[in-house]
This record gives C-alpha cells, structure tokens and sequence, in this order.
C-alpha cells in the first residue's frame, strides 16, 4: 500500500497556523510584563516557528518546483495564507491595524489559551494521520503544545481572578476573541480533503471536549463565557482581517528587498 501525503493547502493551513501565531507571540520579545514572562513567551513562539519549519519543509516537497520553507513563509502573499483569523489579531482590543495601542497581556493570554486548547486537541488527532510526516510533527508538537496550554491556563486564571483590573481586562479579551474561535469548527475545503484521504483530522469531532476545557478554565478564573457568536471568520480559507498584511510586511520585508541573500 503506498504512503499517503497530506493534501498542500492542508499542511500550509497548519504551517501558517504556527508561523503567524508565532510572528504575535515574538513580539513580546522584550516587552514582556516581567522578565520571566518575556522569556517564556520567546520561548512558546520559538515551538511554534519550530513546528511551521517542520511543515514548511514537508508542503515544500509536495509543492516542488523548487519551493522553500523560506519562499513559502516570505514569498506568498496575504490572500494565500491559510491561518485562522483568531492568530492574526493584534494584541489589543477591535482597532485597525495601523492604530497606536499598549500591548495587552489579558489579549496575549486568551488567544493562546483559546488557540492551544484547539491545537493540543488536533495534533492529539493528527499523531493518527495516515502521513507518516505528518503524524511525526504531530507527536513532536503535542509535547510543545502541552506546555503552551498549561503556561496560557494559569496566566488565565491568574488574570481572571486576580484585580478587578486584571479581571476587567481579561474578560474584555474574552468577549473580543471568543467568538472568532467559531472558525475552528467550520471545515474548509483543504481540511475536507485531508479528512476524506485519511490524513487530516475533523476539528468537529473534538469540539465537546475544548468545550469542557475552556468552561472548566473559565469558572476557575471566574470568567463569564459571552454567548454572542457575530460573523464567521474564514482566515483559512484566504479571507483575512486587514491586520495580516500588516503582518507579513513587517515579517517578510528583509527577505523580500534581498531575495537572493544567504545567511
């Protein structure tokens, strides 16, 4: 029987999962609220631009005609990625893109809360994957991800129950981001693909159990889950909030004025 390889707009859906979240979370580098914070954050993006390297690398060989982890992180526009909008966000509430604003750690927190209780759930699946490859990234990124999702719950139920303050503020990123999660259980077309061939796994099947996780952190960090749902987002299928391409321009514009250089 041969090897089966997961369709290309699935792996660059998970790469770019892990490159832009990875983009957000190094932009703590330095800024961190406390020294032990500000390292710890380097730290998860650094996994997750390990995990986009890995898939990088794999969609490349399926690509090929010379395709690069590189040309596929610096050399694809907005509209080709393939991220859930939740990742993209800036750390701050609703404001456009080009918008002065203070980093917000409550913002930081619940999105990688929200985020790496989904993804502890779909690489759990994808160890399963019948990509061999694929099912390698998985069981090395679970490890990673474990961490994520412990480090993101306690800052979670620090905040909530901590000041009226912090309980504010993260209750107010809650509301803000809570419902863009609404885009994990919709299935697009690539992962529709990867779900028929055996190599992908259906994010619905494992939506009751992130449920559960994210109510039981919740009323830990007496948290009020927001009911309104508001638009569906569809990052991963190419539809993506004006703040990507601010984005990409500040990640990709060394390697695209010096295309040619080497390191």
């Amino acid at each position: 029987m041969a090897a089966s390889t997961a369709p290309l707009g699935y792996l660059l859906h998970l790469a770019d999962n892990a490159l832009v979240l990875g983009q957000r979370d190094a932009e703590w580098c330095a800024h961190g609220p406390v020294l032990e914070e500000d390292i710890a954050m380097a730290n998860i993006s650094l996994d997750l631009i390990g995990q986009a390297r890995l898939l990088y690398q794999h969609a490349a060989a399926v690509q090929g005609d010379g395709a690069t982890e590189d040309s596929l992180a610096y050399f694809r526009d907005a509209r080709d990625f393939r991220n859930h909008t939740l990742l993209e966000l800036p750390h701050h509430g609703p404001l456009a893109g080009t918008a002065a604003a203070e980093r917000d750690y409550a913002t930081t927190i619940v999105r990688n809360f929200l985020y790496s209780a989904f993804a502890l759930r779909q690489w759990e699946a994808l160890q399963s994957s019948g990509d061999a490859q694929l099912a390698a990234i998985a069981a090395r990124s679970l490890k990673e991800v474990r961490y994520h999702l412990r480090h993101s719950r306690d800052w979670l139920v620090r905040l909530g129950d901590g000041t009226d303050e912090s309980h504010a503020r993260t209750q107010a990123a809650l509301d803000h981001l809570l419902p863009y999660t609404e885009e994990f259980w919709t299935v697009s077309p690539d992962e529709a693909a990867a779900v028929t061939d055996g190599t992908g796994a259906d994010p619905r099947l494992f939506r009751g159990d992130w449920d559960k996780a994210v109510d039981e952190a919740l009323a830990a960090a007496t948290l009020r889950r927001p009911t309104g749902k508001g638009f569906l987002p569809r990052g991963k299928q190419g539809l993506h909030s004006e703040h990507l391409s601010y984005l990409l321009g500040e990640m990709q514009g060394l390697a695209r004025q010096h295309p040619n250089a080497t390191w």
